[in-house]
């Protein structure tokens, strides 16, 4: 229900065609794995629960029908249209709560016990019949919603495309229209819109009395239909209070209702699963689906089965639809459903690695021909889950082993053991990548619990600092201001009209406006009382000229000035049912509701907000130009200091097509375009040849269209923008990068910032070509001066295609500077050993039995082996240690390496080792090897010197002892 949250919460963007909606009925492709209505944990334990699943729904919106009307339809089309014998429904009813303050739904009963005995009307508790929003993430297209009511034919009220209905579906044909819409990423389970439920059950057996197994989780008897009766928002303090207008949600699983069409007992008996439990069998060693649950199912074979199944009809669906795998929001729980199906196939299947992506084509296969983009998006679905999948099996190990290590060996003993600590779940969350449920799951077969308690509170903890140090930062000292159903139905039956902020177009004004409504986190300011100095609060004002956040805009910054002395301090302006809420903190005087205030926008920041945005226009113009067609926006943000644009492409941007999109947008600037906008009919907008829309974005009707050039770019638009593009000045495209799997990311600067982008980059082409011209054999530090230079580029702010020619230049130099060393340390070895043989022939002529020898070999370690093999090869029976430094009088890094022959070991016990470590302990470095052979180095010393001396007063004494 998330795409109608908005009507249930009064904030349906005025002139859309969602709030002009009455009435609907559709057929939605549902995914439902978090929040409070969380499936994921009963997948596959059951016979009957499913993440994806197919929803048939009806809608009744701001009262134009309520309980009466929905009993009567929801019974009227099992009966009579589907057949369905009446003697084995049974129907719940909302109960009362004593703590939530709510009496029984006797208007419930009542309509329902018109079709069946009493006895098959039941009362149920808050926990099964007061349904609350769940955190669910669905797709439509809003094209097709289907207007009905009970005295009237259904009609369309938009056109919708062609009726598809997969042969499973034909008893459902009557409420087809199957539809798309983006996945909603608001996330919602405590709070939002509520209301007593009744649900209707199904008993698959028959003649019998089975209402004593409603709500059991018996699988013969399940719920097939939920007709929720929306009354209620419960807010943070879970208050709840009475929304403005009633509304009704019902919704029936079109797989259930499959399985009794076609006489099955399980939902995973259905047609649409045969093939993927083929599939997976051919892949899985420990045999076919057996259809077992429960204590049965010991070996949990068949939950395995059943969880990849629907796992993989999931994700295949998911991501055919644009979203992707991620760190946070539904791509979280996209990744979670992966993961959850690896390791069912991993471990319980014994699958090898890289079979869950070998489940998709069978997904294809047996939807396609419904839902082509299935189709279409194959290859690209592949790709990801085969990604997505290979990451997670090295932390699958890693994540098992620890579980099997840390965690399960300890439940044998103490009871207190037998409980993982919120610690290790939130090592495995945190450090292995592991979903909290995933662990709970593993648990839960270990025959453990987790202290979840103790994790979510660490969690919650973690969520809160994260807010509250972000409302700190724009001054809100933590406290976050938010109008609700509650509170925007208050400010309309008070009689407060919404905000006019006509003038959030305007420059340069300062716009005398009235205080209609204080609101603090306690509430509303009542009449008569005041905010005054440090108080943070938010006004709604008659009008506006701030602009409000929306559209991947900020909002505007400044103050608004009081009457009577002070002034708010903005840091946020938001938009709620058409209120604009300026949120901020009083500094000095006081204000009340009816006083005079002048906005003061800073127009200054506002200057450096809107290049960033006209460029996201063109900027989006010039991707599809060279990536394009199939290069779609998906998501922006524009503040005063850059510009962020989303994307979808499925590789890196090479520096040739960087550096033609950025010179696409100079070539823009350069033209001096007008920049302009137009307010519009929705449909004649829609209209315009190029013009482009946000996919998932909601549009007024009219809607405004910003124009830049001729045919640069069509957008539809709320935001501030330039008058001509050459006020954005110069633009630099700083960076490219990945946000997920087929979706890319670039940050871009306008106006002085890249101006300075601009220069950064001339200063370092002028050092990477000075580097360029010095010869490589008379600079030996070449190859490090390039290697600093490498290092400042990379953390510099320039043009990311400038950025990329550099680098791959320097590391051109630096790699000229690394083979002159070779050759000149080669020179140098060669020369080096001439003087090793020379000094170790004199050492054997004056009878010394040890040598220590200062070596210009720059502390190479090959270079060394080569002179142990000289030394060895004149005097084998010489104690030796070689010292060198990396750079002569640098201070640097000093190599040592020593040898003792076997017969002097014995007569005087001299090691290798020892003498290292003696050497290398005097001056902080550290090493190993040997009794006859041993390595190690300095990492800097001041003073070789010291290291010889020091080298040749323990050799000296060991040797002296005989």
């Amino acid at each position: 229900m998330n795409q109608f949250k908005p009507i249930f919460l009064g904030r349906a963007v005025p002139g859309t065609d969602l709030a002009a909606l009455s009435t609907a009925c559709n057929s939605q492709k549902c995914i439902r794995a978090g929040g409070k209505h969380n499936d994921l944990d009963d997948v596959g334990r059951d016979t009957y629960h499913h993440t994806f699943f197919e929803m048939l729904g009806s809608w009744s919106f701001n009262g134009s029908y309520f309980k009466a009307e929905a009993i009567d339809m929801a019974y009227d089309l099992l009966v009579n249209v589907y057949g369905i014998d009446p003697g084995r429904l049974y129907a719940t009813y909302f109960a009362g709560d004593e703590d939530l303050g709510l009496a029984a739904d006797e208007e419930a009963r009542e309509c329902w016990t018109r079709y069946l005995p009493e006895g098959r009307v039941i009362g149920c508790s808050a926990k099964d019949n007061f349904w609350e929003v769940s955190e669910e993430m669905k797709w439509a297209s809003p094209d097709v919603f289907l207007s009905h009511s009970p005295s009237t034919p259904r009609r369309r009220i938009v056109r919708p495309p062609p009726i598809r209905i997969r042969p499973t579906h034909e008893a459902c044909a009557c409420i087809s229209d199957v539809f798309r819409l983006f996945l909603s990423s608001e996330k919602m389970g405590d709070t939002g819109p509520c209301g007593p439920c009744s649900e209707i059950h199904y008993d698959r057996i028959g003649d019998r009395d089975a209402s004593s197994l409603v709500n059991a989780d018996d699988p013969d008897v399940i719920e097939i239909w939920n007709l929720v009766f929306i009354q209620f928002n419960r807010d943070e303090t879970s208050k709840l209070a009475s929304l403005p207008a009633r509304h009704v949600d019902t919704g029936m699983g079109l797989e259930r209702l499959c399985s009794l069409l076609q006489g099955r007992r399980s939902n995973y008996d259905i047609d649409v699963f045969a093939p993927l439990f083929g599939a997976i069998s051919s892949m899985s060693p420990v045999g076919p689906y057996g259809g077992l649950v429960g204590d049965d199912d010991s070996t949990l074979r068949d939950t395995a089965y059943r969880a990849v199944a629907d796992h993989a009809r999931t994700l295949t669906f998911a991501l055919a639809d644009g979203a992707v795998p991620d760190n946070e929001g539904r791509g979280y729980v996209l990744r979670r459903i992966l993961r959850r199906a690896t390791r069912y196939g991993q471990q319980i299947l014994k699958c090898e690695p890289g079979f869950f992506a070998k489940l998709v084509p069978v997904v294809v296969e047996t939807f396609g021909e419904a839902y082509p983009e299935l189709v279409k998006n194959q290859a690209n679905i592949i790709d990801i889950v085969m990604e997505e999948e290979q990451s997670f099996s090295t932390m699958l190990d890693r994540g098992i082993r620890y579980f099997e290590d840390e965690i399960k060996g300890e439940k044998d003993g103490e009871e207190s053991k037998k409980v993982v600590s919120a610690d290790k779940a939130f090592f495995l969350y945190d450090t292995l990548g592991f979903p909290i449920d995933l662990t709970e799951l593993m648990a839960q077969e270990a025959g453990m619990t987790i202290d979840m308690v103790g994790f979510a509170a660490e969690m919650e903890a973690q969520k809160r600092r994260s807010r509250e140090a972000r409302l700190a930062a724009r001054g809100m000292g933590g406290k976050r201001l938010e109008l609700i159903a509650e509170q925007t139905s208050w400010l309309a039956d008070g009689g407060i009209p919404a905000t006019d902020d006509s003038s959030k177009y305007s420059w340069d004004v300062e716009l005398d406006a009235v205080v209609r409504a204080i609101f603090t986190p306690d509430g509303f300011v009542k009449d008569g009382e005041v905010a005054k100095e440090g108080d943070a609060v938010g006004l709604i004002l008659d009008k506006s000229s701030f602009y409000a956040e929306a559209g991947g805009q900020d909002a505007d910054l400044g103050t608004i000035a009081f009457e009577g002395g002070g002034e708010l301090i903005v840091s946020d302006v938001q938009t709620y049912g058409g209120y604009s809420l300026h949120s901020g903190v009083i500094s000095g005087g006081s204000i009340s509701p009816g006083s005079g205030v002048k906005c003061k926008v800073d127009y200054s920041r506002r200057r450096d907000v809107a290049p960033n945005h006209s460029m996201t226009h063109v900027l989006n113009s010039a991707l599809r130009e060279v990536l394009g067609e199939g290069c779609d926006q998906r998501g922006s943000q524009c503040n005063d200091e850059k510009l962020r644009f989303d994307f979808s492409h499925k590789s890196a941007m090479s520096p040739a097509q960087l550096r033609a999109t950025e010179d696409f947008v100079r070539d823009v600037i350069s033209k001096s375009l007008p920049v302009t906008s137009n307010v519009m009919p929705l449909a004649d907008a829609k209209a315009i040849p190029g013009v482009r829309a946000m996919f998932g974005e909601v549009y007024p009707d009219p809607v405004r269209v910003v124009k830049v050039g001729d045919d640069c770019s069509v957008e539809f638009c709320g935001g501030t923008h330039v008058s001509n593009t050459a006020e954005a000045e110069a633009f630099v495209l700083t960076e490219e990068t990945s946000v997920a799997k087929g979706i890319r990311r670039i940050t871009a600067l306008t106006r002085d910032s890249a101006k300075k982008a601009m220069e950064q980059g001339s200063k370092f082409e002028g050092r990477t070509a000075i580097l360029e011209s010095l010869v490589a054999d008379d600079t030996p530090t070449l190859d490090k001066e390039a290697g600093a230079l490498r290092k400042e580029l990379d953390a510099a702010e320039l043009s990311a295609a400038l950025k990329s020619e550099l680098r791959a230049r320097i590391e051109s130099v630096q790699k000229k500077g690394i083979e002159a060393k070779k050759r000149l340390l080669a020179q140098r070895v060669d020369k080096c050993l001439n003087g090793v043989k020379d000094e170790v022939e004199s050492a054997l002529s004056s009878g010394k039995r040890s040598l220590v020898l200062n070596l210009d070999i720059g502390a190479d370690s090959k270079a060394s082996q080569k002179v142990i093999k000289e030394v060895q090869k004149i005097a084998p029976e010489l104690a030796f240690m070689g010292i060198s430094e990396e750079d002569a009088g640098s201070g640097g890094k000093v190599l040592c390496f020593a040898v003792v022959p076997d017969a002097l070991m014995k007569e005087t016990g001299l090691k290798a080792d020892e003498w290292l470590k003696d050497v290398l302990d005097s001056v902080g470095g550290s090493g190993g090897g040997k009794a006859g052979s041993a390595m190690g180095q300095v990492p800097q010393c001041d003073d070789v010197g010291v290291v010889i001396a020091k080298a040749e007063s323990f050799v000296k004494d060991a040797v002296a002892v005989v």
